[in-house]
């Protein structure tokens, strides 16, 4: 049930529109080809196991962990005040 001016499905269009772009950013971030040996923060060993595991890895698990941050949305889809607002 859309309201206002929309047509029924309209928020369902947002939502799914949301999850695709969300599953496009997650892959794009994704490393691909071969996997480093060494760190390329640190310099430390890639344990062997974690090479194999995420294909095209460049960085240790301490060294990535600190690079991981929540990802924010590129744009409002919403476009209430008070969402824009924070």
């Amino acid at each position: 049930m859309a309201g206002g001016w929309t047509r029924d499905g309209a928020v369902q269009d947002q939502i799914d529109d949301t999850v695709a772009d969300a599953v496009l950013a997650a892959r794009a971030s994704m490393p691909t080809g071969a996997s480093e040996p060494y760190c390329a923060v640190c310099g430390d060993d890639i344990p062997e196991g974690r090479r194999r595991a995420m294909p095209g890895v460049r960085t240790c698990v301490s060294c990535q962990s600190g690079r991981d941050r929540p990802l924010a949305a590129a744009f409002n889809r919403r476009g209430s005040k008070d969402s824009q607002l924070r």
